[in-house]
Formats: structure tokens, C-alpha cells, sequence
């Protein structure tokens, strides 16, 4: 029945709930709410609908993060809402990750009317445009008026469709409201409902998801491409919402070009490793020795997606300059080497469907060889490294996690060194985690809340990260404290890596100059963390051996949250990082 969802005590209910209802015929099952009167209409919408998860987290910025977590793990765009004035501010942070990641975010802010604004009526800001460039698309609503529902309607289906096509991002409304602002009875409104149009909500449906299918001319290209031997496949950060189909694809790729493929480990493609016997984990390592990295001078490259981090492989990118493809969908730029790029507008999963039909004749292996027998013995080397180390090293965090996490774990990976660490060391297998991480801006903004977003409705999850990536982000301990007093579903490992500090600074040049280095880069925070952890009421442990952390971490808990403290030593582990990477590098020297 049309009016089902509608909600007729007066004009701001009706007019919130029809933004409701339409949001959940669209598929909307999940809306982040923050406390404030402004908003009052659209937090009781979305309180009151039996199909849509409402969730109150007290701080925007933690819960815009914690709404960004949930809607990368489900792929689906969440709801975000808040009050008028800065309250709409603190969302920032997250909605820049949202843009830069291509995740979608529907986010509402209510504001104060036109007459309100610019009179110092309090708790009112300029909110037209707040984020900027950021949001996909962005307007602000009408204020309520019973001749705009259809206009009403259909600007909320179009904002559902910018959040998610072309490719997934926020997209901003701003909700201006009069009073009244609590659902108090307006007999007009009332009697409207029993005239109320019977099909007005009945054409709603979620949009197609339509895929980059042109593959069209592409034949001259794959031939160029299998014409080289010396071609290498980069592929990049990502978190599809099938692994799996992802890393199946690259595997198609891989056998019609015989070239090796060079997986980030934030790719799923590491923990899908039988899937594609050209991996590729250690060139971070190998690609520091100048001999090594000159030999293995490309000549294409078909890079998927965003570059990793690795320093050492961006510089010899830089350096050699090879023709280069990219392939993303999408209108974005990922080459921030300015090479000589060619972007094709197509994701992997449809290139490899056009690839399943061509044609090909074994090729000379001699250059994927190469790479596979360096790839060999390093991670041999790393693995007699590390097997030695039995004092608490952070860079043996990231190599242990790769081998005794449960199959299917959700990782999350904070920003700084964290991500770095996982890049050189995370061995590939066929765990099929899925990495999670926040690198569409690189901050270390809203980690836990996003942790515990991504962990929501989940398998056991874990969060690896740094002290201050953790501090900086310790209002998200109130969603855990909420979650874990009413509707908490699923688990969160926090393995914190606590070198009372910024480890990444210290692998810096700044590193060199003290001072000011170590007040106002390095920021010890001198943190006990066995007391904060007892404010919030998380379980804590403090971990002193690496079989401790194995017997932690394997099998995890199926529900609550709770902290494992890793105390290292920035200064020793800084010191030893570059001695073990010198070492292993040269393990491969010819």
C-alpha cells in the first residue's frame, strides 16, 4: 500500500518520511544518526521505519567514519544526518575519504530556514556547499511545502543514483526545516491521508548498476600488449565487493600475457595467491637494489586501479618510464607520475571477459621467471629473519597476521606505517581476507570508528594500528560503548602497536634534526592504555610474546570488542627496519 512508511501527524513528518520511505524502496537498510533538535523530523523517520537500521553515535566526525566503514563492507550507501551548524562540519573528514575512496554516503544535514540565516539565530551556519568540491552532488532541499512532495520524491531517487553511478561517492542535502520540529499533531496534515495518492511511492526501485561493457577496438591493443615480453601488471588498493571475481579476472589477465603481476598488499590478490602463479609481494624489497631494479627495466605496464604506496616501485616507474595503461572506471586520475598514460575507462572484471576470446600462442617466460625466482628468495629470507626475531618488532606484526589470522578475517589497516609494513612483509596464501583501509586521502582520520563500521554485522574483524592513529580517533570508544550496551552484532580485535608515538617520522629525514623532532613530530602521547580501555569498557591485554598474540588472534571472540597492546621500541625498530630491509634486499643481489 502507497501510504505504508508515510507518516501524517504534520507537514515535517510527512515530508521526512516520504525522504525515508523512498530512500528504502531505493535499498536503503542502514542511517547513522547524530543527536540535535534541527534534525529532529528526519531522526524520527528514520527511527520509526521497521526496515532501515537507525544507529545513534554521539560524535559526527566518528560517526560519519563509522557510516563510511559500514558502507564500504555492504557496498550499498548509508545515511548520515545531523543537526544545523558545526555539527554539519565535523562530517568533513569522512566525507572527503568517501569522495576520494568512491564510496557512497548520503549525507543530510538540517538546517534552519532561510528566515533563520544570517540574524544570529543561533546554531546557524552557512551550509550551502559546506563541503566544497567533494560531494558528488549536492543541493539543498526545499523548505517543506505540501505542492513539492513529487519534487521532493524524485530528488531523492536522483540522489541515490549520483551516490552510486558513475562510480560510488557522497552526495549532500541539505534539509532546511520550520517548526515544528517533534512530531506534534497538525489536524490539517492529518486529514490529508485518506486522499493521498495511492501510487505515489509505487514506481520506486533501486537503479541498475550499469557496468562499462564497451569493449569495442580493443583487439589492436591486446595484441600490442601480447606482442611484449617485458610487460608487468601493477595492481593497486582495492576493495571490491567480490574478491574473489577480482582476483579470478587478474588471473585471466596474467595467462594471456605471461607477465607478472605486482599485488599491493591491500589488494585481495595476496590472499588469493593460488588463483595466479605470477604473484608478485616483495618488489617494495627487491626494487631497492639498483642492479635488480635495472634488469628488470619494463617495457608496458597495465596498471589496475590506484598505484601502491611503495616508494621504491614509484621511483622506478619514474625512472624507466614505461608506456602505460590504466584501467578505471571512472573519470579519475590515477597517475601521479604523469607518465605516458593511457586511461581506459573499463574495470578489470569486463576486460577480462573480453580477453576470455582472444586467441594466443605461448610466449618466452624468461622475464616473469625473473621475477618469480627474486620473489622466491626473498620471501625465504624473510621468512629465516623473522623466525630469529623474538623480541616484540613491529614490522613482524604485519608478516604474523598474514599466516594465523582465520580465513575470511576483515582487516582493517591504519594509515602511516601500518599500511607500509603490510606492503613489504604481508606474505600471500589463501586466507581470503579482505583488506579494509582508508587510503582515498591517507589520514589517519576516523580509524577506529571506521574499524568498528567495517566490523558491524561482520565475521570477527581485527584493526591493526598505530598509538596516535587510535588517540586520534578515541571518541569512536562511544559506538563501541553503545554498540556493546544495545544491539552490538559481530567483533573487533584492536591490535594496537603502541611505540608512544609517530613511528613513520622516524624513518623521515626530520628524524635528524632534534630538536624539535620529537615534540612536535614523533608527539609521545605517554597514553595507559589498560585505563582508558577500563573507561570504555573494553577488554584489554597487554601482549608479550609472538605465541601470545598467535593464541589471541586464533580463533578471534564472536562478539565484543577488546584491545591487544603491542609496546615496541620506535627508536630500536626504526634502526633494525632498515637494517633487516638492507639485508634482504642483498639476499637477492645477483
Amino acid at each position: 500500500m502507497a501510504k505504508v512508511g508515510l507518516d501524517f501527524r504534520n507537514l515535517n513528518t510527512l515530508w521526512a518520511s516520504i525522504l525515508v520511505e523512498t530512500l528504502h524502496r531505493l535499498g536503503l537498510t542502514t542511517a547513522v544518526l547524530c543527536p540535535g533538535s534541527r534534525s529532529a523530523p528526519l531522526t524520527v523517520a528514520f527511527a520509526r521505519h521497521p526496515e532501515i537500521e537507525a544507529i545513534p553515535v554521539l560524535d559526527e566526525r566518528s560517526a560519519a567514519f563509522f557510516a563510511l566503514g559500514l558502507a564500504r563492507q555492504s557496498g550499498l550507501p548509508v545515511a548520515l544526518v545531523c543537526t544545523s551548524g558545526t555539527a554539519a562540519a565535523n562530517f568533513y573528514p569522512a566525507l572527503i575519504e568517501a569522495r576520494e575512496s568512491r564510496v557512497a554516503l548520503l549525507v543530510l544535514t538540517a538546517d534552519r530556514p532561510p528566515e533563520l540565516r544570517h540574524c544570529h539565530a543561533g546554531q546557524a551556519i552557512d551550509q550551502i556547499k559546506l563541503y566544497g568540491h567533494y560531494p558528488q552532488w549536492q543541493t539543498e532541499l526545499a523548505v517543506p511545502d505540501l505542492d513539492n512532495l513529487a519534487y521532493l520524491r524524485q530528488t531523492v531517487v536522483h540522489a541515490w543514483q549520483r551516490s552510486l553511478l558513475p562510480t560510488p561517492g557522497p552526495v549532500h542535502l541539505n534539509i532546511p526545516l520550520r517548526d515544528p520540529l517533534a512530531p506534534v499533531l497538525q489536524p490539517e496534515i492529518a486529514e490529508l491521508e485518506a486522499h493521498f495518492p495511492a501510487d505515489f511511492l509505487t514506481a520506486i526501485q533501486p537503479p541498475a548498476q550499469l557496468l562499462t561493457t564497451v569493449t569495442a577496438g580493443l583487439d589492436p591493443l591486446i595484441q600490442q600488449w601480447q606482442s611484449c615480453d617485458r610487460g608487468v601488471i601493477i595492481a593497486g588498493p582495492v576493495q571490491p565487493q567480490d574478491p574473489q571475481g577480482y582476483c579470478q579476472a587478474i588471473a585471466i589477465l596474467c595467462q594471456v600475457l605471461g607477465w607478472p603481476v605486482l599485488a599491493d598488499g591491500l589488494s585481495p590478490l595476496r590472499n588469493y595467491a593460488e588463483l595466479n602463479p605470477f604473484l608478485i609481494s616483495t618488489y617494495d624489497l627487491l626494487l631497492r637494489h639498483p642492479d635488480q631494479a635495472e634488469r628488470l627495466r619494463p617495457q608496458i605496464v597495465v596498471q589496475l586501479g590506484e598505484l601502491p604506496t611503495s616508494k621504491p616501485l614509484r621511483t622506478w616507474l619514474q625512472y624507466t618510464q614505461p608506456r602505460t595503461w590504466l584501467i578505471a572506471p571512472g573519470l579519475d586520475n590515477f597517475d601521479p607520475l604523469h607518465g605516458q598514460t593511457t586511461t581506459l575507462d573499463l574495470n578489470v572484471e569486463i576486460l577480462a571477459r573480453a580477453l576470455e576470446q582472444v586467441e594466443f600462442e605461448p610466449r618466452s617466460l624468461d622475464y616473469c621467471k625473473q621475477w618469480l625466482s627474486l620473489e622466491h628468495q626473498i620471501k625465504a629470507s624473510i621468512q629465516t629473519a623473522f623466525e630469529e626475531i623474538d623480541w616484540l618488532f613491529e614490522p613482524k606484526v604485519a608478516w604474523m597476521l598474514s599466516q594465523i589470522l582465520p580465513p575470511a578475517t576483515p582487516l582493517f589497516i591504519a594509515s602511516s606505517m601500518p599500511v607500509r609494513d603490510l606492503e613489504t612483509y604481508w606474505q600471500p596464501g589463501t586466507s581470503r581476507i579482505q583488506p579494509y583501509f582508508n587510503r582515498g586521502a591517507n589520514g589517519i582520520d576516523g580509524t577506529l570508528s571506521t574499524a568498528l563500521g567495517i566490523a558491524y554485522r561482520q565475521n570477527p574483524a581485527v584493526l591493526l594500528t598505530g598509538d596516535l592513529a587510535l588517540l586520534h580517533d578515541v571518541n569512536g570508544f562511544l559506538i563501541s560503548n553503545f554498540l556493546q550496551n544495545n544491539h552490538w552484532q559481530g567483533h573487533l580485535t584492536i591490535v594496537l602497536i603502541n611505540n608512544n608515538g609517530g613511528g613513520i617520522f622516524a624513518n623521515l629525514p626530520i628524524a635528524n634534526f632534534e630538536p624539535p623532532f620529537e615534540t612536535f613530530f614523533a608527539t609521545p602521547q605517554n597514553i595507559n592504555f589498560a585505563q582508558l580501555c577500563l573507561t570504555y569498557g573494553v577488554d584489554y591485554e597487554l601482549i608479550q610474546s609472538w605465541p601470545q598474540l598467535q593464541a589471541r588472534l586464533n580463533p578471534l571472540p564472536e562478539t565484543g570488542i577488546r584491545l591487544l597492546e603491542i609496546q615496541c621500541d620506535r627508536r630500536r625498530d626504526a634502526q633494525q627496519r632498515r637494517f633487516y630491509a638492507e639485508q634482504l634486499v642483498h639476499s637477492a643481489a645477483p
